[in-house]
This record gives structure tokens, sequence and C-alpha cells, in this order.
């Protein structure tokens, strides 16, 4: 019962947090409101109190809370500060466009995980899997990649320079099937790739030894094998929607799709924040909804005989994988980012616009002229000092909380369902656009895994027989703590956070991708993508270019976790 009450309680501040953002925000909301009617308004005192009053804005916080959730209750959430149209209106009609897309990346996502794991399946149902699985090392790299960047090459290749789908728009079938690929793909990528991992514990199982020794087809087999693993899945459905959802705005946004997605971002980016506040507690509240029919779905598929309870692991620990990849991948970006620190990225030559690759220019010239080596490079290094710095943070954060299993885990559970577009949204609704947007939104939800990695561990140390004996010959807690626990916690959690620091460095570019982070002149990873789109057709080197390097630090990140099964 007090976990519950906990766990409401968290819920309810959050609410509460969102229908606080005119109160909380650092900017003027009637500023927003006046320049949004009349460009040329003049913000002076008497326009802006009128505007405040006119809002409420100036009746405190208590009053413009209960305003909100009176309003919400009877079916109102206020009319946008931009455009004056009923929210509810237009965001129930953007939920619906974003409903549908994800429905289609899930089909895709699903076939995608299918072709991953039908190779496992087929060796397993035989008996010729030599104890790991049979994906390959690409489909983790492409499990790796964030949808914005998967997203923009296939705009740049498929859309714009073969010509084959359409890029832009929301029109018809034909217009579903590049966002559609976008969002399904990674995500595929990652649904296929854990299950993977799950299907030869399953086909090792003495019940699959003694279903092969008596007969079974290998079809059955495989049913079987899938239907054991499956539920051991269903704990990260969760996870992998709430990573659905927030990809979607990244997507929406590229491709000019009506969906709640842009629309939450657009409103972040204007200050609308009627339209923020209500967007943010849509997408909140689908990540929530989906993680509770995970759940159904897990006890479901278990029976009512193992609800509840833990199965058996599936995974059996292996050898480390060769180290030579990751070393290879690692080189490689520190080459480029080492020869991009040597030339100068804010240099304009106007008589080298959209310029190809060539000896001078190895990775061509953006529409300024700039060379789009030297801003790779540059950018590298605020993006990744920035990943950094809150892989740091995240590692004290989440070492401190993850002693108070109590206090973390519903607070984990509450940030593990919000994206890190959408805290991105909410820091931009309150401080605005800026170079610490994203780091602030990133650093947010960046402690979660490792508390929770540490509370595991905690119990794991917790539960043996060494340290029950060195307490029971007196050892005081904090000796226990010191030569004990900490020992057995730090090692394997910080080498979590820097794993985790090239994906953190991806949530950024993301972010700034999205126009929430640092603004032009700027050669931020994600901003350097964002602006060189328009130019897809002409010069493609200046999207692929940022878009290789960035998935070369994704293919780093994935090898170097890797783990190859004995």
């Amino acid at each position: 019962m007090p976990g519950l009450l906990w766990r409401a309680g968290l819920t309810a501040l959050l609410v509460c947090g969102i229908g606080l953002l005119p109160w909380l925000s650092r900017t003027d909301p009637a500023l927003t409101v006046l320049k949004a009617r009349a460009v040329d308004g003049d913000p002076a005192p008497a326009a802006l109190q009128a505007v405040r009053d006119e809002l409420g804005l100036g009746d405190g916080p208590l009053r413009l809370l209960g305003r909100w959730l009176g309003g919400l209750l009877h079916g109102d959430a206020g009319r946008s500060w931009v455009s004056g149209a009923d929210v509810l209106t237009s965001v129930g009609s953007a939920l619906g466009v974003s409903l549908l897309l994800m429905a289609a990346a899930l089909t895709v996502a699903v076939a995608t995980a299918t072709l991953v794991c039908a190779r496992t399946l087929w060796l397993g149902s035989r008996r010729r899997l030599d104890g790991r699985g049979a994906g390959g090392s690409g489909t983790a790299v492409l499990a790796a990649l964030p949808e914005f960047l998967v997203a923009s090459v296939l705009v740049t290749v498929v859309g714009v320079q073969l010509g084959w789908l359409p890029a832009l728009g929301w029109y018809g079938p034909q217009w579903t099937v590049l966002p559609a690929l976008s969002l399904g793909l990674p995500a595929g990528a990652v649904l296929g790739r854990l299950l993977d991992d799950l299907l030869p514990g399953a086909f090792a199982e003495k019940w699959a030894l003694t279903a092969t020794a008596c007969g079974m087809p290998p079809g059955s087999l495989a049913r079987q094998a899938l239907r054991r693993s499956v539920p051991a899945l269903l704990p990260n459905l969760g996870l992998f929607v709430v990573g659905l959802t927030g990809g979607a705005v990244a997507v929406e946004k590229l491709f000019d799709i009506p969906g709640l997605g842009r629309a939450t971002l657009d409103a972040a980016l204007a200050q609308d924040l009627p339209v923020l506040q209500a967007g943010t507690l849509v997408l909140l509240a689908l990540a929530a909804a989906t993680g509770v029919l995970a759940r159904i779905a897990a006890r479901l598929l278990l029976g009512p005989a193992l609800a509840g309870r833990e199965l058996g692991t599936l995974s059996r620990p292996g050898k480390p994988a060769r180290r030579a990849l990751p070393l290879v991948y690692a080189a490689l970006l520190a080459g480029v980012i080492g020869f991009g620190l040597a030339r100068d990225p804010f240099a304009v030559d106007p008589a080298a616009r959209l310029r190809p690759p060539s000896p001078a220019l190895p990775f061509g010239a953006d529409a300024l002229g700039r060379d789009v080596l030297a801003r790779i490079g540059h950018g590298a290094v605020a993006t990744l000092a920035t990943a950094a710095a809150i892989s740091v943070a995240a590692l004290v954060v989440g070492v401190l909380l993850g002693f108070l299993p109590r206090v973390s885990g519903p607070l984990a559970e509450l940030v593990n369902a919000v994206p890190a577009v959408v805290a991105g949204l909410l820091v931009a609704g309150v401080a605005g656009r800026g170079p610490w947007t994203p780091a602030l939104a990133v650093a947010a939800v960046a402690w979660a895994p490792l508390a929770t990695h540490t509370s595991a561990l905690l119990r794991q140390e917790r539960a043996t027989t060494l340290l029950a004996a060195t307490r029971a010959l007196g050892a005081g807690e904090w000796y226990l703590l010191r030569r004990r626990l900490l020992p057995a916690v730090l090692p394997p959690v910080a080498r979590h956070a820097m794993l985790r620091m090239p994906g953190i460095a991806l949530a950024l570019a993301a972010l700034g991708f999205l126009g929430l982070g640092a603004q032009p002149p700027s050669p931020e990873w994600g901003l350097l993508i964002a602006e060189n789109l328009p130019y897809t057709e002409r010069a493609p080197w200046a999207v692929l270019a940022p878009a290789a390097v960035l998935a070369l630090l994704g293919a780093t990140a994935v090898t170097a976790s890797g783990r190859r099964r004995a």
C-alpha cells in the first residue's frame, strides 16, 4: 500500500507540474501570446498586462492549477495561444494521426523482429544452434540508431535521391511507408535482438531436449520456444513503446506529419503552453497505458499459476565478445573527429556552397560553404563532453537513489515512462530553447536505469552468505557499506554508465535535431542534420556525412557492450 500511494503521489506531482507550466515558465507567456497575435505588436507594459489579465496569469499558481485541472475534468483544456483553436479538438485530431502511424510502425517492427529471429528459430528447432543467437551485428547497430537518424537517411536516399516514395506530407498510404519504416526498423531491431538473446536459452532447457528426443516436429518446437521466451520480453515492452512515442516526435517533424508529436513540438518551440500541456499529458498517458497492457499480457501468457513469479533466466553468461570491431569503430570515429578539429568550422566560403566531397573538402561543404568535416569534428567536442558530464551525474544520482529502493523504484518507473524527447519538450516549455535544454532533459531521465541496476545488485549482494557471516561477526553497517556493498556495486554500475554514454550523445543529437538545443551557427551534431535537410536533393553528403558519424558512434557503443554466448 505505501508503494502504491508513493506511485500515485509521484503521478499527481507530474500532472501538477504540467499544469503549472505557465507559472513555471521563465519566458513571459503574455509576450508569447502578444507576438502570436500580432508580430509587430507593441510589447508595452499595458498591452502585456491586458493579456495577463485575459489569461488569468496573475491569479497565482494554486488558482492557475485549479482552473486547468477543473477544465480537464469538464473536457476543456483551453484554447491555443497561437491559433485560438480548441486544444482538445486539435490534440484529438493529431492523436488519431499518431496512432495510425504507430500502428503502421508496430507492423514494421513485428516483421523486422521476425526476420531477425528467423534464423535462430530455424537452427534451434533443428538442434543446430551453437548456444548463441544467430542475429548479426548489423541488427545490433540498427537497434542503437535513433529514429531521427534512420528517417534522415531514408528521406535523403529513398525519398529524394531515388524518388521511390514521397518524403513529405500525409496524404495516403504511400506517405505512410517511410515514416513507418523510420519508426519500425530500429524498434523491430530492438525487439528482435532481445528475443534472439532469449531463444538459445529456451532451446537449451530440458523440456526442449526431451521434446526433441520424443520426435516433436521442428515447427512445433520453434513455436513452444517462442512462447517460452515472449513472457520474459514483455516487461521491456513498456519501455519499447515509450521509445516509440518519443521517436514519433522527430519522425512527424521530419516528414511533416500533422500528428501529436509534431503538434507538441511546435507548441514547445512557439511557447504555446496550453497545447504543450495537453500534448505531453496525452503522450505520457499513452506510454503509461501501454505499460499496463504489457503487464496484463504477461499475466495472461504466464497463467494464474506463474503470475507474479519470476521464470528462470533464459540468458546464460557467455564469453566476452571479440574486441577488434569496437576498436576499429572507435579508431575511425576518433580519426574523423581529429581531422575535423584541425579545420575551421565557421569559415564561410560562398564559392564552395554545396560543393561535393573532394581532397580539399573530404565531406563536402554545406549551404553556406562551410567545411562539413570541420563542423562534425568541433560538434563532437561539445556533444561528447556534455554526454560525459551527464553520465557522471547520472552515475552519482543513480547509485545514491539505488540505495533507497523504496523511493527510487516507483520514481524510476515514472521516469522510464518519460522519453527524453518529451522531457525536452517540458524543459523547453519552462526554460525555453537553448544549449542547455537537451542536457537538462537527458540528465532528468538518464539516472533511472542506473538506479534500477544498483538496487538489483544490492539485493543480490545482501542475500549472499558472506555478507550475513560478516554481519554476524559484528561488522557494522558503515563497514559493510565501504568494504562489501560499494565494491560490489560501483564497478558494474560505472561500466553500465560508460556504455550508456554514446546513447546519451545520440539523445542530445536528437533534441538538437528538433531545434530544442543550440542554435545556428553551432556545429552541434543534430543541428547539422536539421539545417542541411532542405538541401538533400542537391547535396546529400551534407546530411549523410553527419548521419554516418552518428551511426558509427552507435555501432561503437553496441559492439563494445556485446557478449558472445558460450
